[in-house]
């Protein structure tokens, strides 16, 4: 007698529903496709890693295959917006094509920074696929230093 698996029929169930939403999405794109990148596991683009000091913020973002003509920062309040588009292969045939795991395509992503910064001020590099922003916090976001009298 066979016996129960629960992670089998989980499997199957985790199948189903991943077809029905693939049904709804590409009979309603262009708004369903929430991710620029493929596959259940879809995440933002470009990923990116924030950290800040006592004067600056800092965004790195990793973007290999960017076309640096097409990255488009922008920063309103505390909103650092990354735009740009990653180009494709060239056409291959597809009874040629086995794998296809690199999106290619326009992609924009909001990050919210902790703090308010000068947009005035903000740096961006972009170098060997990684863009780094320098984003110096507004004077009302930077730690003030207060003296203390002693009478």
């Amino acid at each position: 007698m066979p016996t129960w698996d629960p992670f089998r029929d989980m499997d199957s169930l985790r199948r189903e529903i991943d077809r029905a939403f693939s049904q709804f999405t590409s009979s309603r794109a262009p708004f369903a496709r929430v991710a620029f990148l493929p596959g259940r596991a879809a995440r933002a683009y470009p990923l990116i890693n924030l950290t800040e000091d006592g004067d600056n913020v800092y965004v790195q973002a990793l973007a290999p295959g960017v076309s640096p003509e097409t990255l488009d920062l922008s920063v309103h309040h505390n909103v650092l917006t990354i735009a740009g588009e990653k180009l494709g292969m060239a056409e291959v045939p597809a009874d040629a094509c086995h794998r296809t795991e690199r999106a290619a395509g326009r992609f924009r992503r909001g990050v919210e920074l902790p703090v308010e910064v000068d947009g005035d001020r903000v740096q961006a590099r972009y170098v060997d696929g990684l863009l780094t922003v320098t984003l110096p916090k507004s004077a009302a976001a930077r730690p003030r230093q207060i003296q203390v009298d002693v009478t």
